[in-house]
């Protein structure tokens, strides 16, 4: 890879790089990185909602779960516990095709509180939640 020239006015031997290897190998790299980058691209899995003109899905169709404070937990404004949320979740979904529930929640309410309802949620059956990011006091909705 290094070549040896020797000037004759100097009279000493001065090493130069043979720069051409050292390009041809690059350019090997390059391309093998070129190849090898789209197959090892990792990523995620995303389910995006679709479009339709369907009228099956209704607002009078979804479930809203809203919760507040003290465990009070409105299923579409009508208000139940959150014991008994697992019971009405239950028999709501046992007909239904679907199974699609949106939560919202009382802002000051601890993270804990909320993922206890989607786990309740989850064992009634619901496959698919959703977050509504809506801020609301409970005062608010009153």
């Amino acid at each position: 890879m290094l070549s040896i020239a020797v000037y004759k006015e100097e009279g000493m031997a001065q090493a130069e790089p043979n720069v051409v290897p050292l390009c041809d190998v690059l350019l090997v790299l390059l391309i093998i990185f070129m190849v090898i980058t789209p197959t090892v691209q990792k990523g995620i899995d995303i389910k995006l909602p679709e479009t339709t003109q369907d009228t099956s899905s209704t607002p009078g169709s979804l479930i809203v779960l809203t919760l507040f404070k003290g465990d009070r937990v409105d299923i579409n404004k009508v208000q139940w516990n959150l014991e008994e949320v697992g019971d009405e979740l239950r028999r709501i979904y046992a007909t239904r095709q679907e199974k699609i529930a949106f939560i919202r929640a009382d802002a000051p309410l601890p993270y804990r509180k909320i993922i206890e309802l989607m786990d309740v949620a989850k064992g009634a059956g619901v496959e698919v939640m959703g977050i509504i990011p809506e801020y609301f006091t409970e005062e608010e909705v009153r």
